[in-house]
């Protein structure tokens, strides 16, 4: 993020605040209701996937850990608060917003055009996916490799086509995730094109021993965090934006790849890079 758009990010916190003194008691407390309440509360309901291996996931006692949850983590602490981790779908999730159920998204939903008119997206992103392969160790090297050869994928997947025209791979599109990477280890395709986040997933299950993720993404789909549309400009989604900027220029996201052995990503390296002009007033935070 630029330094523009983190001053402008301050800036609006600060006309936040200024207006919370300079207004009306009911005006002020309808500014601040949803962040008034989640202090009043004493806990903050975060929504996160229930089987996202390693971003969010049960662990054995039955509690929700992995990196989605350690930022939910982190936005309770920096307020003071109890997490409490609500387990949502990427079907419900946003119902969930709407609803009142959690407080804030953070679930690996990707920021569009289309999302934006439900929730109130939060800038800037705090991770990002997209396609690339999954193969057998050692069999693909570069995108180049799979020329003239057959790739398993999802029928309906935009970027199919582009593997087939940019890298001219012989694309066999299956119904399903579990038919396409069946086909994989049988040997049908050489590789399985998806979603980079899924990949890792899978990766990360242990069930596919052997294989790689050799190739880096054709492209970056960015993961926002969510607030109720109504609340994106306002003093809660303005203390999400700033949290959101903070894994930027902290270096939390980077930290969090190491943690969970999430291969390293470029974006989330250079995200980084971009945001970090001075964190040394971060250093005595959470």
């Amino acid at each position: 993020m630029k330094i523009e758009s983190a001053l402008k990010t301050i800036a609006a916190l600060a006309v936040t605040l200024a207006a919370s003194a300079i207004l009306p008691a009911s005006s002020a407390q309808a500014a601040e209701s949803h962040l008034q309440q989640i202090l009043e509360r004493g806990a903050v309901r975060v929504g996160v996937l229930g089987a996202f291996k390693p971003w969010s996931f049960p662990s054995p006692d039955g509690s929700m850990q992995g990196i989605e949850v350690d930022l939910a983590q982190s936005v309770a602490d920096a307020l003071g608060v109890k997490l409490e981790p609500v387990v949502v779908t990427s079907a419900n999730r946003m119902q969930f917003l709407q609803q009142g159920k959690i407080d804030v998204i953070i679930g690996g939903m990707y920021d569009t055009a289309e999302r934006r008119k439900a929730v109130g997206i939060i800038e800037p992103a705090y991770w990002t996916s997209g396609p690339t392969l999954l193969a057998k160790e050692g069999v693909v090297k570069d995108w180049k490799d799979i020329a003239g050869k057959p790739v398993c994928a999802k029928q309906g997947v935009y970027y199919n086509k582009l593997v087939e025209t940019e890298y001219h791979a012989k694309v066999i599109a299956f119904t399903g995730n579990t038919e396409g990477k069946e086909a994989l280890r049988s040997g049908k395709c050489i590789a399985w094109v998806y979603d980079d986040a899924s990949i890792m997933a899978d990766l990360a299950s242990g069930e596919w021993k052997g294989y790689e993720m050799p190739v880096s993404v054709l492209f970056d789909n960015p993961w926002a965090a969510a607030v109720p549309v109504a609340e994106v400009d306002k003093a809660w989604g303005v203390f999400m934006a700033g949290m959101a900027y903070r894994w930027q220029a902290s270096g939390k996201l980077v930290e969090l790849e190491k943690k969970w052995k999430v291969k390293p990503s470029q974006w989330i390296a250079e995200q980084h890079k971009k945001a970090e002009w001075d964190t040394s007033y971060l250093k005595g935070g959470n």
